[in-house]
């Protein structure tokens, strides 16, 4: 038999409610906007509380050729808007754009661009994963940083371009040696640990490990160990930013970012 008189029962008609019971506090809402062809739904749940709800809502599909094209097009404003209305319509408090290179491709300039879409579009407040990331590496007080990342060269690029712009220090950026941008979407925890291995330096303050395809929510307490450095993914940071938004802590167990 229930007790309605615990403090951890919710009576969804509100009956209990009206008895003068104490209800649950009211769940936290973060509207996530990812790519049209973002597959790591269940990872980046796995930071959230139970008091939080994601609400998930993807661009529109675009057509492309390689990466650059890819992450160009999904680099305009416009393609923020829907589902930002969307997240926005049952009630996210905070918006965040989880797509590392739609959000770092256009530069400083073109971050913002999409920040001030998805406030025109109704988000309370706006947050972007390239953003996000740069806010957990200045809150872990690192400024040199070894970064891996899976893009082709031109995608690569830019991101060095975007983080030397923010007043980060490259000190290595090691690529996954992919064949082709399609290769992305089966990479496994193995490939990823390969590749900050090859790419790790002594002098870095902090690990980066970008692009939200990737597997590595198990990955980052055993490098953080293995190499006495913090290891910022972008789900992670993205996830963590959004929740700090909202006066909530993302949940990981021995993830350095998720301590202050």
């Amino acid at each position: 038999m229930v007790d309605v008189t615990d403090p951890n029962y919710a009576d969804v008609t509100g009956l209990n409610h009206a008895q003068g019971a104490p209800v649950p506090h009211p769940r936290s809402r973060v509207g996530v906007v990812a790519s049209f062809d973002f597959d790591r739904d269940r990872e980046i749940w796995r930071w959230a509380p139970e008091a939080v709800s994601l609400f998930i809502a993807r661009t529109d599909p675009v057509t492309f050729s390689d990466n650059l094209e890819l992450v160009s097009s999904l680099n305009r404003p416009g393609c923020v808007d829907r589902p930002t209305r969307e997240v926005c319509a049952i009630g996210s408090r905070v918006v965040t754009y989880l797509c590392t290179a739609c959000s770092f491709v256009g530069g400083a300039a073109g971050e913002r661009a999409l920040r001030t879409a998805m406030r025109t579009a109704g988000a309370p407040q706006a947050l972007t994963a390239a953003g996000s990331v740069v806010a957990a590496l200045r809150a872990l007080e690192a400024r040199r940083v070894a970064v891996v990342h899976p893009y082709e060269p031109p995608v690569g690029r830019r991101l060095h371009a975007y983080l030397t712009g923010e007043g980060l220090e490259v000190l290595s950026l090691t690529d996954l040696g992919l064949g082709s941008v399609h290769e992305i979407y089966d990479v496994s925890y193995e490939q990823v640990t390969a590749a900050v291995r090859a790419g790790i330096h002594p002098q870095a303050d902090a690990v980066f490990i970008s692009c939200t395809a990737l597997p590595t929510y198990d990955l980052i307490a055993p490098l953080e160990e293995e190499f006495g450095k913090p290891v910022v993914t972008v789900n992670q940071a993205t996830i963590w930013a959004a929740l700090r938004a909202v006066g909530e802590r993302a949940i990981g167990p021995r993830q350095q970012l998720l301590t202050v």
